[in-house]
């Protein structure tokens, strides 16, 4: 199995390849802030559920994605902010709006993962993890 330097990236791009492939839903190896990442999707309504999965110990998470009345996905767009080689803080001023407020930003605090929505009201800045609408 290959080591992967950026294992949020890998997320968010199996979602992205699995929405273009229509799946119904899609298997990741799991950890504890993709669950959350997760837990913030199902919450914000991009994603039907999620599930934890245990296989032998490794763990996998499991998502059911959202699709609308036509078939499209309900997520247009996926992209990863801040990254291994250039991590990116923001303050509670300068969190990004994602579509003018249409997308969320998740946003890792030292209250834990949350939207950039939320961050903002609590007064609390951090590293912009992904942006999704």
């Amino acid at each position: 199995m290959a080591v992967l330097t950026d294992p949020i990236a890998d997320l968010l791009t199996r979602v992205r390849n699995g929405l273009t492939s229509r799946h119904e839903k899609i298997d990741v190896p799991s950890s504890r802030l993709k669950i959350e990442i997760a837990r913030i999707l199902k919450d914000e309504g991009y994603i039907k559920n999620f599930k934890v999965l245990d296989d032998k110990g490794a763990g996998l998470l499991r998502l059911y994605l959202k699709y609308d009345d036509a078939g499209n996905p309900v997520i247009h767009g996926l992209t990863r902010v801040s990254r291994p080689g250039r991590r990116l803080y923001r303050g509670k001023d300068e969190l990004p709006r994602v579509l003018g407020g249409l997308g969320i930003a998740i946003v890792s605090t030292s209250q834990g993962l949350i939207n950039g929505h939320d961050a903002r009201k609590r007064g609390l800045g951090g590293e912009v993890v992904c942006s999704v609408w």
